[in-house]
C-alpha cells in the first residue's frame, strides 16, 4: 500500500515551484523509503478475479500492467503535472513519442494542423512525411507572425503546434496571442516547452491547452535517459492516454525514476544554465568572427521584450552565425570552429550538464529540405551551443578561435 508522505495535509498550490519539484507526487511504500521506489515489474497482482475485472474495466483505480500503469511513472507524471499546473500528465518513451501520442490521440484523418516552420527537424519529418500518409494535413507558418496563423486556418484545423523558444534560432512565439487565434477557430494550442521547462515558462498559464516535453533534455539534465510527456486537462489527456495504452509508446519505470531525480534539481540547474548562457551570448556578440547571436536574453534579440514577459530568463540555448574567413564556405567556417573545441561535446543533444555544440544544417535539420531550412533561417554558418554547467570562462577559452 502506498501513501502520500509529502502533502502533510497541505494543498500543493500553497507550495513554491521549487518545493513542488522536490516534494510533489512523492509516494512511499510500507517500507518507509525517503527516495521514490523503483518498480521494475511488468505486471501487478490482484486480490481476486473481481478486482482484476474492476481494474481492467476502469471502475477501480490501481496498477494493472506497466505499459500504461506503473507507480514510478505515475510519480513522475504527478510531479511534472504539478510543476506545469496541469490536471494530468501522460509520460511517453521519448519527446517524439509525446508529439505522436498527442496528435494520434486528438486528431483524425482529414484534420488539419498549423505548425511553426521553426520546429525541430524530426518534428517536421513527422508532420510532413509520416502523418501526412495517414490523411493529416499540415501547414507551416512563421512562428512570430500571428497573421500567418490566422490565414492558415481551415474548417478542419484541430491543432496549433509551436516550440517556443524555437530550435535552433530561439525565436519566441506570443503564446497568449496564438491561444486566442486558436481558440477563436475552435482549435487547441500545443506548446513544446522543452527549451524552457516549467522552471522558466508555464505555457498553460499563458493560454496554451497542451504542453509537450522531451524529458531527455533539461528534465533529465545529465544526458542519461530518453523520455517525453504530454500535459493538459483530463478531457484532452484521456484520448492521449488511450493511444499510449494501446500503442505502447511507454516511458520505462527506470527512466521515470531518473527523471524524478532530475526534477528535484531542475530550478537550480536552469538558473545556472541561463546565467552561463547570457554571459556566453554577451561575449559572443563581441567576437570578430561572429556575424550574429541568437539568444532571447540579449536585448538585440527581436523578441527580447516578449521573452522576458513570458519567461523568467533566456534559457540555456545560444545559437550564432560564424563569419567565413577568406576562401572558406559558411559550412567550412562552422565546422572548423566545432572541430577546434576540446571541452565542449560535439553532439546534437541538449539540456546536459556538459555543454554541447552542433551544426544544425547537417545534424538536427539535415533531413529538412534546403528550401525549408532557408525559410526557417537555418544557414550553413549557424552553430548551436547548449550551454552547460562548466565555468563560463572555460567555455570562452574553448571557443577562442572566434576571437582570432
Amino acid at each position: 500500500m502506498a501513501i502520500n508522505i509529502d502533502s502533510n495535509g497541505f494543498d500543493g498550490s500553497e507550495w513554491h515551484p521549487e518545493t513542488l519539484g522536490v516534494r510533489a507526487g512523492n509516494q512511499m511504500t510500507v517500507f518507509g523509503e525517503n527516495s521514490e521506489a523503483l518498480f521494475l515489474n511488468s505486471s501487478f497482482r490482484f486480490k481476486s478475479a473481481a478486482q482484476a475485472a474492476a481494474r481492467f474495466g476502469g471502475t477501480e483505480p490501481g496498477n494493472i500492467y506497466s505499459r500504461f500503469t506503473n507507480p514510478t511513472v505515475s510519480m513522475f507524471q504527478d510531479k511534472l503535472a504539478a510543476l506545469e499546473g496541469a490536471e494530468q500528465c501522460v509520460a511517453t518513451s521519448s519527446g517524439m513519442a509525446a508529439i505522436l501520442a498527442c496528435v494520434m490521440g486528438l486528431c483524425n484523418a482529414g484534420d488539419h494542423i498549423v505548425a511553426s516552420r521553426s520546429i525541430f527537424g524530426t518534428s517536421v519529418q513527422l508532420f510532413s512525411n509520416i502523418l501526412k500518409r495517414w490523411g493529416l494535413e499540415v501547414t507551416f507558418v512563421s512562428l512570430t507572425e500571428v497573421k500567418e496563423w490566422e490565414g492558415a486556418i481551415t474548417s478542419k484545423t484541430k491543432l496549433f503546434f509551436v516550440e517556443t523558444p524555437s530550435n535552433p534560432l530561439t525565436e519566441v512565439a506570443d503564446i497568449p496571442a496564438l491561444a486566442k487565434v486558436a481558440h477563436d477557430a475552435g482549435a487547441l494550442l500545443v506548446v513544446d516547452n522543452c527549451f524552457c521547462t516549467p522552471a522558466i515558462q508555464r505555457p498553460l498559464q499563458l493560454g496554451a491547452d497542451i504542453i509537450i516535453h522531451s524529458a531527455t533534455k533539461y528534465i533529465d539534465g545529465q544526458g542519461r535517459c530518453l523520455g517525453g510527456a504530454v500535459l493538459g486537462s483530463k478531457v484532452h489527456m484521456e484520448p492521449v492516454y488511450g493511444f499510449l495504452r494501446t500503442a505502447g509508446v511507454t516511458m520505462s519505470a527506470f527512466n521515470a525514476w531518473v527523471f524524478l531525480k532530475g526534477l528535484e534539481t531542475l530550478f537550480v540547474r536552469m538558473e545556472a544554465h541561463a546565467k552561463n548562457a547570457l554571459t556566453l551570448a554577451t561575449w559572443l556578440e563581441a567576437q570578430p568572427q561572429v556575424a550574429r547571436v541568437f539568444y532571447p536574453g540579449l536585448k538585440s534579440h527581436p523578441q527580447h521584450a516578449l521573452a522576458m514577459k513570458q519567461q523568467s530568463s533566456g534559457g540555456g540555448i545560444v545559437s550564432f552565425e560564424v563569419k567565413p574567413k577568406a576562401g572558406q564556405t559558411a559550412q567550412e567556417a562552422a565546422w572548423a570552429l566545432i572541430d577546434a573545441t576540446k571541452l565542449i561535446s560535439i553532439t546534437a543533444n541538449l539540456g546536459d550538464a556538459k555543454s554541447t555544440i552542433t551544426h544544425p544544417a547537417t545534424t538536427t535539420h539535415s533531413r529538412v529540405t534546403v528550401e525549408a531550412r532557408a525559410a526557417a533561417g537555418i544557414t550553413d554558418g549557424l552553430v548551436r551551443i547548449a550551454v552547460g554547467l562548466e565555468h563560463v570562462e572555460d567555455l570562452k577559452v574553448d571557443l577562442a578561435s572566434l576571437a582570432r
